[in-house]
């Protein structure tokens, strides 16, 4: 073996010099994974450092000055029904409208003795009208001066649509998935007849309006000190290929502390695509199995969480194949969201959460590692058993993090949920008109996924937010997030 190893070339020697090193390093992770699969996990792992800086995480002043002098340049002036029996209750914030029925024929001796009162749900369609605005001039008596006052700031500079109307038109094609073409119809059903290019337009230039509020956001997550992230593919028009579609994701940021979601759009799946966010995080980083993030995840401030969800996904495909051992598996995992669930029944604070968690969900982790350390090696590493308990042993460190802050979560489901409405869209669009127009989608994106967590009317924030932040101070720009509509409408 020395000799041949004499024959070679350098080039060749560093070769297997590499290789070895590669292979001595993978032995000793799975050496270091057998152990701890094989022993259990002690609690004081995940007891935590005192000094350790507990989430959430604070933004450096400089950064945030910074921000703000970025945010004033951009800036310009062109610019549940809960479950229930019987029938539902009609909102108390409705107006009403009362009609009084009186019985026929001659009442004239009788006398009232109560009223029986039935009522319906009614609407009338959206209602279109002309704001006018009259500005009166008056000059002065010597004809030295004229005055008039200034017309109000508009979305649209010397455009037709008010904020009232370009607020329904973005919230009926994004949130409701209608697309434009659709929009036109009922235009012209009123006898308003508008060219498709024109309300094209007109969504793109109120779109350009959020810019500056859309960085904020970046901002804002970025410096956030847990994060979800995952992707969700999105066809664009490809200008280059008549006709043809590309491959398009939608990079999604979701900060469960903050309610904060980020949609950005990237031409790519490949890890280069979360740099901009993920290249300096320090934090808790929170994602499914996807082989981008172990990069990230394996930086020295970074401590990946992965996601329970996934891992019961793998084993919830092998019930077909190996039926007993796959329903082991998920009935421990079941355990785990047991214990969540009790969390959230019983409303625990983040200690109380912690202390439930170690008691009672690391036991059951331990189990589980030790049941697949015996089992994975009598395993076929194709079968679907055999993958199923791959994945979570890969991620055994990950799969186990949450159980570091009670801050944290078990899964990922929270950044999924916030996803959804983009493959319903894509049901109904198909594709974006090309890469800019998928980016700005991503900005009204973020904030209705915003909206929806904070359980804000998309409308009416978007009105408020279109009429008011041309002429906001960039230091108050914050003050039309979503969440703070709601405090503001709550008042």
């Amino acid at each position: 073996m020395e000799q041949a190893l004499e024959n070679l070339s350098k080039e060749d020697l560093l070769k297997v010099i590499f290789s070895r090193d590669e292979k001595i390093d993978y032995l000793e992770s799975q050496l270091a994974m057998y152990k701890r699969m094989q022993f259990g996990q002690k609690r004081e792992r995940f007891e935590g450092d005192p000094d350790q800086t507990m989430l959430p995480f604070n933004t450096e002043s400089a950064e945030v000055e910074q921000q703000q002098g970025e945010i004033k340049e951009k800036i310009e002036y062109v610019r549940k029904r809960p479950n229930h029996k019987g029938r539902a209750k009609l909102p108390a914030h409705l107006p009403v409208e009362e009609i009084e029925i009186h019985p026929e024929g001659d009442l004239s001796q009788m006398v009232c003795i109560g009223k029986e009162i039935t009522e319906e749900l009614e609407c009338e369609p959206a209602k279109f009208y002309i704001k006018r605005y009259i500005r009166y001039k008056y000059a002065a008596k010597d004809k030295s001066a004229v005055a008039i006052a200034e017309l109000p700031e508009r979305v649209i500079d010397k455009g037709i649509p008010g904020a009232s109307l370009l607020a329904m038109i973005l919230t009926a094609k994004y949130m409701d998935h209608l697309p434009l073409y659709r929009q036109k119809q009922i235009f012209a059903r009123e006898n308003i007849q508008i060219a498709s290019s024109t309300i094209e337009g007109w969504t793109k230039q109120a779109l350009e309006k959020l810019e500056p509020l859309y960085e904020q956001l970046i901002f804002d997550t970025k410096t956030q000190g847990y994060l979800q992230v995952d992707e969700t593919p999105i066809k664009v028009l490809d200008s280059e290929k008549k006709g043809a579609t590309h491959q398009g994701y939608y990079w999604v940021y979701h900060a469960p502390l903050e309610g904060i979601v980020l949609f950005d759009y990237s031409p790519s799946r490949g890890g280069i695509a979360a740099v901009p966010m993920l290249g300096n995080f320090k934090g808790y980083l929170q994602t499914d199995g996807y082989g981008v993030y172990e990069k990230y995840g394996k930086k020295k401030e970074v401590t990946h969480l992965a996601c329970w969800a996934h891992a019961r996904r793998e084993f919830e495909k092998a019930l077909d194949n190996d039926k007993q051992r796959a329903e082991k598996a998920l009935l421990m995992i079941q355990k785990l969201y047991d214990v969540e669930r009790q969390i959230k029944d019983g409303e625990l604070d983040v200690k109380q959460t912690k202390e439930r968690r170690l008691a009672e969900s690391l036991p059951v982790i331990n189990e589980l590692g030790k049941w697949m350390f015996e089992e994975i090696k009598n395993t076929l590493p194709k079968s679907q058993i055999g993958k199923a308990m791959a994945y979570a042993y890969a991620r055994w460190d990950a799969l186990s993090a949450y159980l570091y802050d009670g801050k944290l979560e078990i899964d990922n489901n929270l950044v999924e949920n916030a996803i959804r409405p983009v493959a319903l869209g894509r049901k109904n669009y198909l594709f974006a008109g090309s890469h800019e127009a998928a980016q700005r989608a991503a900005m009204i994106y973020s904030f209705f996924a915003i909206c929806k967590k904070h359980e804000v009317n998309p409308f009416q924030w978007l009105k408020h937010t279109l009429g008011n932040i041309m002429s906001i101070n960039h230091k108050n720009l914050k003050e039309l997030y979503p969440q703070n509509f709601k405090k503001l409408a709550d008042l």
